[in-house]
């Protein structure tokens, strides 16, 4: 299907990703994949996957030492919040289901205490320093602008095993047709 160019809208659901066109202008969204954690007539709230910082989570949360996770950029929205995702039910069953796998927070007490006692696995969370946000209507918009394809049933392998750096790459070739050729664009289009 072409989630592109379609004339069925794909309205993003919690869940989805939003995979950025080859060319977004947006240096906050260029070449990102972004997971939908709410969408409904208030706008849209989700983080980018696949932006690491160059800080750790023991940089940031004093409770934490010999924990070396890396942080992402979940969007620029309130950069100063800390956010994580992971496919860890059983550990943090306080968490929200958003769809294949994948869960949105959970008890932060009860996180410090799996880090502190070392029972936390570090593959099956993804921690992140702000978050995405769109007004209400403002993704749409968006949308119709084609500046993003809407990505349904992404899996939690996609998210957490799926090196960040190729992940954009790796989700738009799993689209299948055009989209493979979108995944070899080069960064700059004067390069083609």
């Amino acid at each position: 299907m072409d989630y592109f160019h379609s004339k069925q809208k794909f309205t993003p659901e919690r869940g989805d990703v939003l995979i950025s066109e080859p060319y977004l202008p947006d240096p906050n969204f260029e070449r990102t994949v972004v997971l939908i954690c709410e969408h409904d007539e208030n706008g849209t709230f989700g983080y980018v996957l696949n932006k690491p910082s160059s800080a750790l989570l023991e940089d940031v949360v004093d409770q934490i030492s010999d924990f070396k996770e890396k942080l992402f950029i979940g969007g620029p929205v309130q950069q100063d919040t800390l956010h994580f995702i992971h496919r860890a039910p059983e550990a943090m069953p306080s968490g929200q289901l958003i769809g294949n796998d994948i869960y949105w927070g959970g008890d932060y007490d009860q996180l410090l205490s799996m880090i502190d006692l070392k029972q936390l696995r570090p593959e099956d969370f993804r921690f992140f320093l702000g978050y995405s946000g769109w007004a209400a209507g403002q993704l749409e918009e968006e949308l119709e602008a084609k500046s993003w394809i809407v990505y349904k049933g992404i899996s939690a392998s996609h998210i957490f095993d799926i090196d960040e750096n190729s992940l954009w790459k790796e989700v738009l070739k799993s689209l299948g047709g055009k989209f493979k050729m979108f995944a070899n664009y080069p960064a700059d289009p004067n390069m083609n």
